[in-house]
């Protein structure tokens, strides 16, 4: 398995604060700073739709080979902040990687099949992290929930890893628990519902009456 890298162009920036963003974004370019172990942050700037397709087809671990002043920077996405209203992304921090070096990410887990009639899927974790090669880094892991029966549970630990990762995760955390279903309450007999049958027993014995 291996992670497709994403090739992008970034151009540095020399403004900086909310000011500077602000003229970015309203360029359609999203401000973002790329960290290192073994280089000092460098501030960039990219184009806002073809990083947000980016981010939309390969997911927030995308690998990319962000190209600033003619050189290549290999590097993950490590975290995207997003305007609550027009869901655009309004930064970006990046992180820069080597070849062969592993990482550790947060990787979605994703149920498949269906638990047996008559139960009801509580999933209490969406991701689990794990350790993996940087350029093996699964976009997800899958696990299977056919015919689970009530009172089946998986955990990480139950996960099958994919080739060259392995489990950060605490092994007993629960991902999916099998239950019984929550049977809605009858709704009670309201004031209206008892005044209105009163009603009814009183003018049967007004008729019986006359």
């Amino acid at each position: 398995m291996a992670t497709n890298i994403t090739r992008i162009s970034g151009l540095p920036r020399t403004e900086f604060g909310k000011g500077a963003s602000r003229r970015l974004r309203r360029d359609w370019r999203i401000p973002a700073v790329l960290y290192g172990s073994f280089h000092e942050p460098i501030h960039v700037s990219f184009e806002l739709l073809e990083f947000q397709g980016i981010v939309r087809n390969h997911g927030a671990n995308a690998i990319l080979e962000v190209e600033i002043d003619g050189e290549d920077n290999l590097c993950m996405i490590k975290a995207v902040d997003q305007n609550v209203l027009t869901l655009d992304i309004d930064h970006a921090d990046l992180f820069s990687v080597k070849r062969g070096e592993t990482v550790e990410v947060d990787v979605p887990v994703v149920a498949e099949g269906e638990a047996a009639p008559g139960t009801q899927v509580v999933q209490d974790a969406d991701t689990v992290t794990i350790e993996a090669d940087v350029l093996s880094i699964p976009e997800e892991i899958t696990f299977s929930i056919e015919g689970k029966l009530i009172g089946d549970q998986i955990t990480a630990g139950d996960l099958k890893m994919p080739g060259n990762t392995s489990l950060v995760s605490d092994a007993d955390t629960l991902i999916v628990n099998i239950i019984e279903p929550e049977v809605a309450p009858e709704p009670e007999e309201t004031d209206d519902a008892v005044t209105t049958e009163d009603d009814a027993k009183s003018e049967e014995s007004t008729e019986s009456a006359e």
